[in-house]
């Protein structure tokens, strides 16, 4: 049966993915992986605010345009424990430096797409980045001193918030302003600077499994997840209980239970099942899907309900740039709690953080239930359900990494990642079921009732999450001792 091997200790002269210079200091290191994240959310959010448009701007219909979203769902999640497991046995700088180079190649493929066929495989490149995060958390358990890892994972989460937070005004703006075209251009730039930067002042780990990479294992899995994320994200449009969705719904679970067969029946698995049924493996990653259920909701619909119309009863008629600015300390407050999520990582451990985290989730999106009268209300609800959201985002990676073995710490993060990925996709779902069945007049906006249902779900969601975080057991000794920082090479 599968055990994790000791990993192998690349040589000093060996340079994997490119050559760099002597070991930088662990806050440049820090600079740039968390850097990434900023990429990172602004690749997955760029398209959103402008999906009501590009139907008329590329000439397709509004579910072709959908696509958009889903294609690049789907990519990510299904390239996210490929690049991780690739990560763990060949480098993960390595593999993080091929993430960012899809994701920029993605980026200016969608820049120059003539139409929408080229513009959804630009999509799917740039669904690696997903991986992107996982491999760089991983990456600074292996080459950052001890004392830094927390603050590092901590800095690389919240920079996805404020991510987020940023591009709804700039692709207000730029929607505005110019063609969308500049989007994608400014990813790709983004792209190759943040290879340069990983490349000159990030060291390579040293810790490899080897072995042959799970072929098999990857299909079972991909072919899982595409089966799942369409079912979830098309089950509004298609139909719940359409032959297509069931049909989807019954491959996923024959996938899984086909691939967990074959999982464990191999020496190196693409998803180490027994380490992954761990309580305090598998538990944190239950609680990771409501934590991103409960995200979503907070950070999707307070965007709608600044920018509903007043007549609503419930809508502030702010314009796209108007509300992204409006929402602005809501990624700014992940990045200052950023390192008050570390420092009580540190003194309480990342499972006492991470309780914190989800009731203030919770609480902020039962504040939203209220259907706050005033933007300053608002933006206190969301405030906290950011801090909440900063303090559990930074401490899941820290819990997982303390469970698992060093060899395997790239394939575990993915595997959280998609986690939470399934629970904004989820989230998803049900906002747009709600929404579509709680409507003013016939065919109108949205009602507040919708709103108030969704956040409730949402709040539930982050108190289950304190639950299950609750029953969460202490990782075995064997498994939390910190890495030592790595030597310097590229």
């Amino acid at each position: 049966m599968f055990r994790a091997r000791r990993p192998h200790q690349q040589p000093e002269s060996a340079h994997p993915g490119g050559t760099a210079p002597a070991p930088p200091r662990p806050g440049v290191a820090i600079a740039a992986l968390a850097s990434c994240g900023l990429l990172v959310s602004l690749v997955q959010t760029m398209v959103v605010p402008l999906l009501p448009r590009f139907p008329e701007l590329l000439d397709v219909s509004g579910s072709t345009a959908s696509w958009l979203i889903t294609a690049n769902l789907v990519a990510g999640a299904v390239s996210a424990p490929v690049l991780g497991r690739l990560g763990d046995m060949f480098g993960k700088r390595r593999m993080l430096l091929v993430a960012l180079g899809l994701v920029g190649a993605g980026s200016l493929l969608g820049a120059l797409a003539p139409g929408i066929e080229l513009l959804l495989v630009a999509r799917v490149l740039q669904g690696a980045a997903f991986g992107v995060i996982a491999l760089g958390m991983s990456l600074m358990r292996d080459v950052l001193p001890a004392d830094r890892v927390g603050s590092g994972v901590g800095l690389m989460s919240s920079s996805l918030g404020f991510g987020g937070a940023i591009g709804l005004p700039i692709t207000g703006v730029v929607a505005q302003f110019a063609s969308w075209r500049w989007l994608f251009a400014g990813a790709a730039v983004l792209g190759v600077l943040q290879i340069l930067l990983v490349r000159r002042l990030v060291a390579e780990s040293r810790l490899r499994t080897g072995g042959r990479f799970d072929v098999p294992g990857a299909f079972g899995v991909g072919g899982a997840l595409v089966c799942l994320l369409l079912a979830i994200s098309k089950g509004d449009d298609w139909g719940w209980t359409s032959a297509t969705v069931l049909g989807l719904f019954a491959g996923t679970v024959v996938l899984v239970a086909a691939t967990a067969w074959y999982e464990l029946r191999v020496p190196a698995p693409l998803v180490d099942l027994r380490v992954s049924a761990r309580p305090a493996v598998l538990l944190t990653n239950l609680a990771s899907v409501l934590v991103g259920f409960a995200m979503f909701a907070g950070f999707v619909l307070a965007t709608q309900i600044l920018q509903a119309p007043v007549t609503t009863g419930y809508g502030f008629g702010l314009s796209l740039v108007v509300a992204g600015l409006v929402l602005l300390p809501m990624g700014g407050s992940m990045v200052v709690f950023s390192s008050a999520s570390a420092r009580l990582s540190r003194l309480r451990g990342p499972r006492t953080t991470l309780v914190v985290g989800t009731l203030l989730l919770g609480a902020g999106n039962f504040a939203f239930a209220a259907m706050p009268s005033t933007v300053p209300l608002l933006m206190a609800a969301s405030t906290v359900a950011a801090v909440g959201a900063a303090l559990a985002y930074s401490a899941i990676p820290l819990t997982i990494m303390r469970a698992v073995p060093e060899s395997e710490t790239a394939a575990a993060n993915s595997l959280n990642t998609l986690a939470r990925q399934l629970g904004t996709s989820s989230c998803t779902a049900v906002v747009a079921a709600v929404t579509a069945t709680y409507v003013l007049g016939d065919g109108g906006p949205p009602s507040a009732t919708a709103y108030t249902i969704s956040f409730v779900a949402a709040g539930a969601a982050g108190l289950l999450a304190t639950v299950l975080v609750l029953l969460t057991p202490a990782p075995k000794a064997e498994t939390v001792a910190a890495p030592a920082p790595a030597t310097a090479h590229g």
